[in-house]
């Protein structure tokens, strides 16, 4: 991965705080979408099993606005989530590669694709797919914490629409 431009870290002591996080981050995403109609962002979800990756895609899909059930795309690879802004609609597309056996797997499935389209994709397991990947707006690392819903988060951009996320955020976290 290519040298951070920006970092934000957060402890999150309970579950309502990765909650607060991903609303927060998926203002600070809406704020970037809307200015930018035909904008694409490359989110990573990284950290060991259980560090709450899942969770943290499921707040922040539902944070943007997405009413019904997030799916774990484990088996499928990808779920995609349609959403609405005030200029548009954009499409989450939520990758788990977990389960992959050759970094091509998602290629061959004709996801690449949705890398090139306006809206997200938010990719659990990235290392799997072994550089084949897009470059990553932002990396979002988790750790699990002590206890059950304690973890830390270390936000990094890699690009400036990253970074342009991430200043965002950060000001917003700071109010």
């Amino acid at each position: 991965m290519s040298k951070s431009l920006g970092t934000h870290k957060q402890h999150c002591r309970q579950e309502a705080d990765t909650a607060n996080l991903a609303k927060q981050l998926a203002t600070s995403i809406f704020r970037f979408l809307e200015q930018n109609p035909l904008g694409h962002l490359n989110i990573a979800l990284v950290g060991n099993l259980g560090a709450g990756k899942t969770t943290f895609a499921r707040y922040l899909i539902q944070a943007m606005g997405h009413e019904g059930k997030v799916k774990s795309p484990t088996y499928t690879l990808c779920e995609p989530y349609l959403l609405k802004t005030k200029h548009g609609a954009f499409t989450v597309h939520h990758f788990d590669l977990y389960r992959m056996r050759d970094p091509l797997e998602w290629q061959e499935a004709g996801f690449a694709e949705y890398f090139d389209i306006p809206g997200i994709c938010l990719i659990e397991w990235p290392e799997k797919a072994e550089g084949t990947l897009p470059a990553f707006d932002l990396e979002i690392e988790l750790t699990a914490g002590a206890e059950e819903n304690e973890r830390s988060m270390m936000l990094n951009a890699f690009l400036n629409d990253g970074l342009s996320i991430l200043n965002h955020l950060s000001k917003n976290l700071t109010q």
